[in-house]
C-alpha cells in the first residue's frame, strides 16, 4: 500500500527532536511493507517568533525537501492565522500534492488534517487521523473546536494514542517504544547514602513549555534538598535521541510533572533505559504504574521510597513494536 503520512510534526534539520514519534511510526508502517512518503505541513513563520512558541524551533527556516533516515520530506507551507480558524483552514486546504497515494494518515488533527483531508477528496482514498493529546485536550475547547470536531468526525477511522483521549468513535493504538537495544537496561539501584549522596533527576521535557510544569520539578528538587539530599536536575531540550538514552542511563530518577500529556512516551523509554520514573497522574501512567498528585510532598516522598526499595515498574506488552504494528496491520486490512 501506498501511504502518504501528512503531518504537522516531524524531526527538522535544526531541530532532531521534533515529532520524533511520528518518524517512528514512518518506519513502522515501513517495516510492515508500505511504500511511505512524508508531507510536512508547516505554518509561514518568521525566525524571530520560533522563540515565542518552543515546539516550533527549526520550522521558520525548514527547506522544502530535505532526507531524514530512509525518508525524503517534502515541506508545503500555509498560512496561520490563529484567531480566524477559517482562514487557516482554508489555507491549510490548498495545499497541493503530486504523488497518488493509496491512504492518507494524519498525524494531529489541527491544522494539518486539512490537508489530508482535501488530498483525500481529491483521490477518492481514505484517511485515518491520528490525536496525540493537543488536539482534544486544548483545541475542543477553545475557538478552534468546531473545526477540530469536524475533521475528527471526516476522517474514515480516527485513532487515539491512548483511552483517556478517546472520543468520536475512535480507536486505541498507542505509540511503540523505540529505543535501540543497546540502550536496553536492567532497572538501576540506587547505591549511595540515604539524604546524604547527590541525587540527579531528569526533567525529560524543555522548561519553557508551560505544560511539563518545570517549577513543580524544581519544588520537588528543594523539597528533597531540605531532607540532605544534594540535587541535580538535567533538562531535555533539542537533543539527539541518543544522547536522551544517555541521560536516562546516568539518572538516578526521571520526574514527570506534567499538567497535559497523553503518553507520556519518554516515561516509556526511561523505565527501558533502566531508568526509575516518578510522575504525577497524568496521560495514561496510571494504567501501567504508580502515580502522584501534583504534590510537592508527596512527590519528594515517592523519590524517596523508588530509591529506597528499588523500582520494579515493568512496561506492557502492548507498546512493544511488535504488538502496535499487529494493531496498525489489523487497521489498515479493514480499509
Amino acid at each position: 500500500m501506498r501511504i502518504l503520512l501528512v503531518t504537522r510534526l516531524f524531526p527538522l534539520p535544526d531541530n532532531c527532536a521534533r515529532g520524533t514519534f511520528v518518524s517512528d511510526h514512518a518506519r513502522l508502517l515501513k517495516s510492515l511493507g508500505h511504500e511511505v512518503k512524508i508531507l510536512n505541513v508547516l505554518p509561514r513563520m518568521l525566525r524571530m517568533n520560533e522563540s515565542r512558541r518552543s515546539t516550533m524551533a527549526g520550522v521558520a527556516k525548514a527547506p522544502s525537501k530535505f532526507n531524514h533516515g530512509d525518508f525524503e520530506v517534502q515541506v508545503k507551507r500555509h498560512w496561520e492565522v490563529p484567531d480566524f480558524p477559517s482562514i487557516t483552514a482554508r489555507s491549510a486546504m490548498k495545499i497541493k500534492y503530486d504523488w497518488r497515494p493509496d491512504l492518507i494518515i494524519c498525524h494531529t488533527l489541527w491544522p494539518a488534517a486539512n490537508t489530508a483531508s482535501a488530498l483525500a477528496k481529491k483521490y477518492k482514498i481514505p484517511w485515518i487521523g491520528i490525536v496525540h493529546g493537543h488536539d482534544f485536550d486544548v483545541a475542543l475547547k477553545d475557538h478552534r473546536a468546531k473545526w477540530v470536531e469536524r475533521l475528527a468526525r471526516d476522517a474514515n477511522k480516527l485513532v487515539v494514542v491512548s483511552d483517556s483521549l478517546s472520543r468520536f468513535d475512535s480507536i486505541t493504538i498507542p505509540c511503540h517504544v523505540n529505543v535501540d537495544q543497546e540502550w536496553h537496561k536492567p532497572m538501576k539501584k540506587f547505591n549511595g547514602l540515604f539524604r546524604k549522596s547527590k541525587l540527579d533527576i531528569l526533567f525529560p521535557a524543555d522548561p519553557r513549555r508551560p505544560e511539563k510544569n518545570h517549577m513543580l520539578a524544581l519544588k520537588v528538587g528543594e523539597k528533597l534538598e531540605s531532607r540532605g539530599w544534594k540535587i541535580g536536575i538535567t533538562i531535555l531540550q533539542k537533543q539527539p535521541r541518543p544522547i536522551v538514552w544517555d541521560r536516562m542511563l546516568v539518572a538516578d530518577i526521571c520526574l514527570i510533572t506534567s499538567t497535559r500529556e497523553s503518553g507520556p512516551l519518554v516515561a516509556r523509554e526511561a523505565i527501558v533505559c533502566g531508568c526509575p520514573v516518578v510522575a504525577v497522574d497524568i496521560g495514561d501512567l496510571s494504567t501501567w504504574m504508580d502515580v502522584c498528585s501534583h504534590d510537592v510532598e508527596e512527590l519528594a516522598d515517592k523519590i524517596e521510597q523508588v530509591l529506597m526499595e528499588d523500582c520494579k515498574t515493568i512496561l506492557p506488552q502492548k507498546f512493544d513494536p511488535d504488538s502496535v504494528g499487529d494493531a496498525w496491520r489489523q487497521l489498515l486490512e479493514s480499509l
